[in-house]
């Protein structure tokens, strides 16, 4: 049934990168509402301190295709880019029932005021969430398929380098399976603390002498499972020092451009160290005939009413503050967990 509740709006803003560190809110149009479609009003957006900063620094090769439909250019600039928004429904096409006007939706969708998508490119959230929780869902969705890459055991001891927004949910996600000891680590002190909240069992600085204080904690062993959350090839190599024979390193960084050199001559060759990429698009085939992205997105929006995510957004700035936003994780990672955009 048509449920066109204010008719056609002209006009949308949206954050756009028009070259490296070069943040502008241009105005576009947002296209009629078709028959299986919905147009949604942003009410919040939460950024991402991994990929869209690569994004932002122009560390993402040119030659590489946006993943996404909502992303508008390309990564050679300019290019609309970002995925964790949070709005209402506003009007209907005449074949889409849910979701209903009003419905709180999550959307895979860059920083824009208002936009038009597909009905089945939404997730309904639950009424009661706050909207701000609901832009961890993308991050979320990420820990999860990095949780479910590593194919974690009670008992094993784990390994979590970086601990921002991924970083966290995924010890927070390690720490619920079993996972013991947890260890983690990371250069900022806010980091460290959030993490220790979290349920790391050892919080270290990056400083430290890492492999050897693994081995203190493993009686000599090694951790059984790491995980390189920081983005960081060095910290790439420490993981797989770190790791018992046979262990596991799950590489849940993307690292753009950036080159990275490491030495498999040593630990890695010895130890039969495996290491693997987790990428969110897509589910380990091992797992696919009994997980799919509709269990994922189940799982997630579980998730988000359980953990406690609203005590990981540092920062709130408006929309139209969208390039201070940018600036300072880039210049200032250490004072920020998530980072949101308000739009009311």
């Amino acid at each position: 049934m048509a449920n066109s509740s204010l008719g056609a709006t002209a006009v949308a803003e949206a954050v756009w990168f028009g070259g490296p560190q070069r943040v502008e809110i241009r105005e576009e149009s947002v296209p009629a509402v078709g028959p299986d479609h919905v147009r949604i009003r942003n009410v919040v957006s939460g950024l991402s301190a991994g990929s869209e900063l690569l994004v932002y620094r122009g560390e993402v090769s040119s030659e590489l295709q946006p993943d996404l439909p909502t992303i508008g250019g390309d990564f050679g600039f300019p290019v609309k880019f970002g995925y964790a928004s949070v709005g209402t429904v506003v009007e209907r096409g005449s074949r889409v029932e849910l979701p209903a006007l009003d419905d709180l939706v999550f959307v895979h969708h860059p920083h824009q005021t208002e936009f038009v998508v597909p009905a089945d490119a939404t997730t309904r959230l639950p009424a009661d969430l706050p909207p701000e929780v609901g832009v961890f869902s993308a991050n979320l969705e990420t820990a999860v398929t990095v949780t479910l890459d590593a194919h974690p055991r009670l008992g094993e001891a784990v390994l979590v380098v970086g601990q921002g927004v991924v970083g966290l949910l995924v010890t927070m996600l390690l720490q619920r399976v079993g996972a013991r000891p947890i260890v983690t680590v990371d250069l900022h002190e806010r980091r460290r603390e959030a993490s220790a909240s979290a349920g790391a069992d050892h919080v270290l600085d990056a400083n430290v002498d890492l492999v050897g204080t693994l081995r203190q904690l493993t009686g000599g062993r090694g951790v059984d499972l790491a995980v390189e959350a920081s983005g960081s090839p060095a910290a790439l190599q420490s993981c797989i020092e770190a790791a018992a024979f046979t262990g596991t390193v799950i590489v849940a960084s993307w690292y753009g451009t950036r080159e990275v050199s490491l030495a498999l001559g040593g630990t890695f060759h010895r130890r039969r160290v495996r290491v693997v990429s987790s990428q969110v698009s897509t589910l380990d085939p091992s797992i696919t005939p009994r997980w799919d992205r509709r269990r994922r997105t189940a799982l997630v929006s579980e998730l988000l009413q359980e953990l406690p995510l609203s005590k990981m957004i540092s920062h709130r700035l408006p929309f139209a503050d969208a390039a201070s936003a940018y600036e300072l994780l880039d210049r200032a990672p250490g004072e920020c967990l998530q980072v949101v955009l308000d739009y009311v």
